[in-house]
């Protein structure tokens, strides 16, 4: 099934593995407060593709945990990832590394 997400939670670290899309993100999106309980860390180094409503998300994502009052950051973003962020001109501050 390499047409889909899946993610993993262990460790203070959320790992998401397949596509980052809109076609999808929405069962991540549902079990987002679950997703990000005691996580500090989103792992994209198994993510193949992520397009403008993946990036939403991870915006999403990394301010929830913020809220929990934890330090994100994202590891694991592929060049294509960080091209799509500097073209949207996004502040580091809304996806950290």
């Amino acid at each position: 099934m390499a047409d889909s997400l899946r993610w993993t939670r262990e460790n203070g670290q959320l790992r998401l593995q397949g596509e980052l899309d809109q076609d999808y993100l929405v069962p991540l999106w549902d079990a987002r407060e679950e997703a990000t309980l005691d996580v500090e860390t989103i792992d994209l180094s198994a993510v193949t593709r992520v397009d403008t409503a993946g990036v939403a998300l991870l915006i999403h994502l990394a301010e929830r945990i913020r809220r929990q009052g934890r330090q994100a950051s994202i590891v694991g973003a592929s060049e294509k990832m960080k091209t799509l962020v500097q073209l949207y001109n996004l502040p580091p501050e809304l996806i950290p590394q």
